[in-house]
């Protein structure tokens, strides 16, 4: 039962709601629309400044039937640290804005008319939560952009029975024919069966049982046909899961899969054993009317749309843990995708960051490990203290223990701890200067490294994660217009240099990947490709031509 909608809505200044017994409250003082952040325009509320807490306020009614099984109450994310209360009773507790979480409200619940409040409070300034890209001060200003708080993603009630599945784990093994999955339970499912059945279009491709114990099972699916998921070409098979108690199907789950592998190798990253040069661009998540969220689900699509349109393959997910519908669309359109956490804003430099920062990247791991478009983790974005090697080396072990699929890079940009692969930022704009950067490398000489005196080349395959950024729109009278380095005088000016930049790096056979910044504006900051209302700034089949010339590394 969808939630979204519209909320009873009261912001808190004073952190003083709990002493007013908000939570008890008949009655909030103002209207919001879910799942919008007050801040943006379709709440309703468009309120800017800072709000150290704000309530959430809905009566709902569940069917008749629901009360006889469990009741979950599901949040996609909540900015920052939530509390939930059904009937005036507290049912749980959440810290982290960008993971998903949900809460067992079956004994909260009474026939007829129920009522859900909601508490996030939020403090950006504090150095004590990731905030990405919101500013932390009161305007929005060079490449920090409008605040999220409370509610941004869809609010659900899910109907379960009493022992049911409440997670799956796809890793694909293509090389073996075969799916292994790892399912855990909640509720009794000892001795129960969990039942997995695939297909591919309209034939059936594979079936497997397995017997539960330990609250848990890890099976493995073998394929009597082979589809693999690909770069453009997102072959993904239907997956269908049962939890089997005696003869009774009591919970069922309608999924997909994608086989694909990934892996380094020569200096490269491949998929199903084929390098394939990254040609990536730094998509930040932003919406002119929702910030954080999309309006729609077709403007999740039509971003991925626009990048490959541009002749991009996949995107740094940059400073936002993206909404799981996003990730979908990756993998239904055969667009990869590299996780981030919105890093900026924690101090990692002492151990109170990284209580505040695993509990919420793990969960978004285990959210999102089974998407075939992911194929790397990259926790933070350009460290800067010279404090945080332990903690940047702990948050990479615990990454490669939870998922030994996918690459890591601990810190994107500078500065390297402990990596799979050695990535910089580099935003120079002169074609030449920065060419004469990489150009020892195409024959085996000195690798170019920022920061040499902080971190050090050892041999991994090489990534460009930032660079081009340039500043363009000549409709942007804004005196706060932001971008890298000097504006090109004309539209061909830019595409001159665009093509310089990115040929320089598509043209040395040392070189895996690159990330343009960056698909679209975001508010003051001009180096889209599109404008922020997603209107092209040049014809996108220039764009898509530059793109798409053949890679050293691709033979």
């Amino acid at each position: 039962m969808n939630l979204n909608g519209e909320w009873e809505f009261e912001v808190d200044h004073g952190k003083s709601g709990r002493a007013k017994r908000l939570y008890k409250s008949e009655k909030l003082e103002s209207r919001i629309i879910v799942p919008f952040c007050p801040e943006s325009r379709l709440s309703g509320v468009e309120y800017k400044d800072f709000m150290a807490a704000v309530w959430y306020r809905r009566r709902f009614t569940v069917p008749g039937p629901w009360l006889s099984k469990h009741v979950l109450l599901h949040f996609g994310a909540v900015d920052y640290d939530t509390e939930v209360w059904i009937n005036g009773i507290s049912a749980g507790k959440h810290r982290g804005g960008y993971s998903s979480f949900c809460f067992d409200i079956t004994g909260l619940l009474k026939s007829g008319g129920n009522t859900v409040i909601v508490c996030a409070e939020d403090d950006v300034r504090s150095g004590l939560q990731p905030g990405g890209k919101q500013s932390r001060e009161y305007y929005s200003h060079a490449c920090d952009y409008t605040r999220t708080t409370g509610i941004w993603q869809t609010v659900w009630l899910e109907c379960v029975p009493e022992s049911y599945i409440s997670s799956l784990r796809y890793s694909p093994d293509p090389e073996n024919r075969c799916l292994h999955i790892e399912g855990k339970f909640n509720g009794s499912a000892d001795g129960c069966v969990l039942k997995a059945t695939s297909r591919f279009g309209s034939k059936d491709t594979g079936g497997e049982e397995a017997v539960i114990n330990g609250g848990r099972v890890n099976m493995t699916l073998r394929l009597s046909e082979i589809h693999l998921w690909d770069v453009g070409r997102p072959d993904l098979y239907d997956l269908e899961i049962s939890l089997i108690k005696g003869a009774a199907c009591i919970d069922k789950v309608s999924s997909y899969f994608g086989l694909r592998s990934v892996s380094l190798s020569d200096n490269v990253l491949c998929i199903n054993g084929k390098p394939v040069f990254q040609r990536l661009v730094l998509d930040q998540g932003f919406y002119p009317d929702g910030i954080y969220t999309a309006p729609s689900d077709e403007d999740l699509r039509n971003d991925i749309e626009i990048a490959m349109g541009l002749g991009f393959n996949g995107a740094r997910m940059h400073q936002k843990m993206f909404e799981p519908r996003y990730i979908y669309w990756a993998d239904k359109l055969g667009y990869l995708l590299w996780g981030e956490h919105a890093s900026w804003g924690l101090d990692i430099t002492n151990p109170a960051g990284l209580e505040r920062f695993l509990p919420e990247w793990t969960e978004t791991l285990e959210r999102d490990f089974s998407s075939p478009a992911i194929v790397g983790w990259c926790p933070f974005n350009e460290t800067w203290d010279t404090q945080d090697d332990d903690i940047l080396r702990i948050v990479y072990r615990v990454t490669k223990l939870l998922d030994r699929t996918r690459p890591v890079i601990d810190t994107s940009g500078y500065y390297h701890v402990a990596t799979d692969i050695f990535d910089i930022h580099d935003y120079e704009q002169d074609v030449e200067k920065f060419s004469a950067k990489f150009e020892p490398m195409k024959n085996g000489g000195e690798v170019y490294v920022t920061y040499p005196q902080r971190q050090k080349y050892e041999g991994q395959p090489y990534f460009v994660s930032e660079y081009g950024g340039i500043w363009w729109n000549p409709e942007q009278k804004d005196e706060k217009a932001w971008g890298y380095g000097e504006r090109p005088a004309t539209g061909e000016e830019f595409i001159k240099r665009y093509e310089g930049l990115t040929r320089a790096l598509l043209d040395n056979p040392k070189i895996c990947a690159f990330c343009y910044t960056q698909l679209y504006d975001v508010e003051q900051e001009v180096n889209g490709l599109y404008t922020y209302g997603r209107k092209p700034k040049f014809n996108p089949e220039i764009i898509r031509r530059i793109n798409t010339v053949k890679a050293a590394i691709e033979k």
